[in-house]
C-alpha cells in the first residue's frame, strides 16, 4: 500500500466516515446541500463540453477537442445516491477523453428529492441517444460506487426490442446490495476508512422510495445475472463492498458469464479515481480495456 493511499485513507476516516457514522449524521448529509454538477474548469479547457436534456435532467457530453472519438462511454457517478458528481470523477473522465473516448454523464436526481425509478428512465433515454450514432459494440456502460450499482441494474433490463446490450460494463467499487446483509461485510467495515453501513442504509432507504431494498433496481446483485455483456470490476481490499463484489463475480462466472475482478491489496473505496499510485495504474488499465476491449 502506497504512502498516498494511507494518507487518503486517513483523511477519509476523519471526514467522510464520520459524516455517515450515525443515522442522525447520515440524515443531515442526505438532506444537506448537493454541490455543483458542472464540469470543472480543467476539463472544459482540455476538452469540448456540451450539454443536453433527457427526461428533464441535464447530461454533459465530453469529447476530444478535435471532435474525433472511437468509443462511447455512458458514465454514472457515485456518491451514495445523495452526493453530486465530484472533481475526482471529472479527472478520471478526462483520462478517458484523452484516449479518444466520448463520455456522456447523466446528472441523475439525488435522494431524497429523487428516487431510483427516475434514474432508470434517464439512463434509458441517454442510452437510446448514444445508439443513434454509435454501434452497441462501441459503447461501454460504466459507473463507480452507487453509479456502478445503477449501471448494473440498468444493463440487467437489456436487451429489450429497441435497446441492445453494450459491448461491456465497467464497475468500480459497485454498491450491489442496498440491504448490506452479507455477513462478511462487518469484518471488512472495520478496515474500511470511508464507508459506514449505518449511513449507507439511511441513504438506501431514501433512494429506494417506494421500492423495497431488495428490489433488483436498488440491489442489482439480486437481479438476473445471465446473458450480461462482459463485466470488469475493480475493488480494493479495504472496501466495505468487497464481499458483495466477490459474491457477484462468483455468481456471474458460475452462471457461464464473463466477469473479471481486479482486486487491489490495501486499496480503499473507488481507488481508481483517487490520486494515488494504485489509482493511476488502475486508470491506465481501465482506459486501455475500454479503448481496446480485445485486451480483456
Amino acid at each position: 500500500m502506497s504512502l498516498q493511499m494511507r494518507l487518503v485513507a486517513g483523511v477519509m476516516r476523519l471526514t467522510r466516515k464520520l459524516q455517515m457514522s450515525t443515522p442522525a449524521r447520515a440524515q443531515r448529509r442526505i438532506h444537506g446541500p448537493k454541490g455543483s454538477a458542472e464540469p470543472t474548469a480543467a476539463i472544459r479547457s482540455r476538452h469540448t463540453v456540451t450539454h443536453y436534456r433527457e427526461s428533464n435532467f441535464d447530461v454533459h457530453r465530453i469529447v476530444p477537442k478535435d471532435g474525433r472519438w472511437s468509443r462511447s462511454v455512458l458514465y454514472l457517478h457515485g456518491g451514495a445516491y445523495i452526493s453530486e458528481i465530484a472533481p475526482q470523477h471529472y479527472g478520471f473522465i478526462s483520462r478517458l477523453v484523452d484516449a479518444g473516448v466520448r463520455v456522456d454523464v447523466p446528472i441523475y436526481g439525488l435522494a431524497p428529492q429523487h428516487t431510483a425509478v427516475q434514474a432508470y428512465d434517464l439512463v434509458g433515454s441517454v442510452y437510446r441517444r448514444l445508439l443513434t450514432d454509435a454501434d452497441p459494440s462501441q459503447i461501454t456502460l460504466m459507473g463507480d460506487s452507487a453509479g456502478a450499482g445503477l449501471a448494473l441494474g440498468f444493463v440487467q433490463q437489456l436487451p429489450i426490442p429497441d435497446l441492445p446490450l453494450p459491448a461491456q460494463v465497467v464497475l468500480v467499487s459497485p454498491w450491489l446490495d442496498a440491504t448490506l446483509s452479507n455477513p462478511e461485510i462487518a469484518a471488512v467495515e472495520e478496515r474500511d476508512p470511508w464507508l459506514s453501513s449505518v449511513g449507507l442504509r439511511e441513504a438506501a432507504r431514501a433512494w429506494a422510495g417506494d421500492l423495497p431494498l431488495d428490489d433488483p433496481r436498488v440491489s442489482p446483485i439480486r437481479g438476473p445475472l445471465r446473458g450480461l455483456p462482459p463485466i470488469d470490476i475493480w475493488c480494493g481490499t479495504r472496501d466495505l463492498f468487497l464481499p458483495d463484489v466477490l459474491a457477484l463475480t462468483r455468481m456471474i462466472v458460475d452462471g457461464g458469464g464473463q466477469a473479471r475482478l481486479t482486486q487491489c491489496e490495501g486499496a480503499i473505496h473507488v481507488y481508481p479515481v483517487l490520486p494515488t499510485p494504485e489509482g493511476k495504474v488502475a486508470t491506465r488499465e481501465i482506459v486501455a480495456s475500454i479503448v481496446d476491449p480485445s485486451r480483456r
